[in-house]
């Protein structure tokens, strides 16, 4: 019932839907317009995306960041201290590098400091922090060359709720493994 409303309204909208080639309902489709999506002749199926799962990182972005200087204990901290397994790549007396659980890449590893130290946003970097930040970048390089893909990597930085950061700890991504695009994001 809720397929038929929703097509009731995108024949409402002609101008529209004359764009398009392809108009497919999530297969979880509501009365919400927004569980439609589209799909443009030149794109392909990959291309799809929901508008609900980009509101729900924005909105988790902006969560986490209410809470950033509580001081509490970040889940970063929890596979630190080896409350919460991890797969470590590489592992320091700074700086701890493991796999991110929900990978962007073939390789996609986070390397962290092991103190934040006011570190929770690249944005709150000090002169004090030059060492530490350094570190993490030399980090980055070592994992590459472990996952075998020093030809070709990429590392990011998320720097507050704009940039969808989820974990106030500073981190650095690196991604590889596939041939990487610009410009980004």
């Amino acid at each position: 019932m809720a397929a038929i409303g929703s097509f009731s309204l995108l024949r409402n909208c002609a101008v529209t839907t004359r764009a398009f080639s392809n108009v497919r309902v999530s297969p979880r489709a509501t009365s919400c317009f927004n569980s439609i999506k589209f799909l443009h002749p030149h794109h392909s199926q990959r291309s799809l995306f929901c508008t609900n799962a980009i509101h729900d990182e924005e909105a988790s972005a902006k969560a986490a960041a209410a809470s950033a200087d509580s001081g509490a204990p970040t889940i970063f901290d929890k596979i630190i201290a080896k409350e919460i397994p991890s797969s470590i790549v590489y592992e320091d007396e700074k700086v701890l590098a493991f796999r991110d659980i929900n990978p962007q890449a073939p390789v996609h590893v986070l390397v962290i400091p092991k103190a934040r130290d006011g570190l929770t946003t690249l944005g709150k970097a000090e002169a004090r922090h030059g060492e530490v930040l350094g570190q993490l970048l030399y980090a980055a390089r070592i994992v590459a060359e472990k996952e075998g893909i020093l030809d070709g990597f990429r590392v990011v930085i998320n720097n507050g709720p704009g940039a969808c950061q989820s974990v106030y700890h500073l981190h650095l991504h690196v991604l590889g493994g596939r041939q990487m695009k610009w410009p980004p994001g």
